[in-house]
């Protein structure tokens, strides 16, 4: 499948018009709703083959940001060998009480993995909780970049997505 192909099919499926009430608390009359495309193995597989060239020398593990960055990060798994992360928006109370499950990630080099940002607000909390438990992280990935800007520098991370908003609605 082409990139250009992937756009649309991505498109034709996961974009919604509406009023709709953002992560970052904005309001958008537009919205990308990424289970649709997750939940499609065919869709699924081919983001993860076209990010595959997107993942950053080096990168030990790809953690994905519950909820919508782990079946990407899964994906991106399966496709690379890289092992994947589970990261939760809080520790669990129970259990190991971690803020992310998978491999040990101390010391490691990892990339964020994500569905699609906008401010990128989560991506700045889940990076600062990782690097306080020693992960090393400069970089994100996502299928989606919808906002404006680079949103993360100010946490010293790269931001690359497979498509920008533009890209999908051009």
């Amino acid at each position: 499948m082409t990139r250009q192909e992937l756009a649309k099919k991505i498109y034709d499926i996961a974009y919604l018009r509406g009023e709709f009430k953002l992560r970052s608390g904005q309001t958008s009359n537009e919205y990308f709703d990424k289970y649709r495309f997750e939940a499609e193995p065919e869709l699924l597989r081919e983001i993860a083959k076209q990010m595959k060239p997107l993942i950053p020398a080096g990168t030990e593990i790809l953690a994905g940001l519950e909820m919508g960055g782990i079946p990407i990060a899964t994906a991106l798994s399966l496709e690379t060998g890289i092992p994947a992360l589970f990261v939760r928006k809080k520790a669990k109370d129970y259990g190991t009480c971690r803020i992310a499950e998978g491999r040990d990630f101390s010391g490691k080099k990892v990339c964020i993995i994500e569905d699609v940002i906008t401010t990128g607000g989560q991506v700045l909390l889940s990076a600062e909780d990782l690097r306080k438990a020693g992960a090393k992280i400069s970089d994100v990935l996502c299928v989606i970049h919808r906002g404006e800007g680079k949103p993360l520098e100010k946490a010293d991370l790269s931001l690359t997505p497979l498509f920008t908003k533009s890209e999908l609605t051009s």
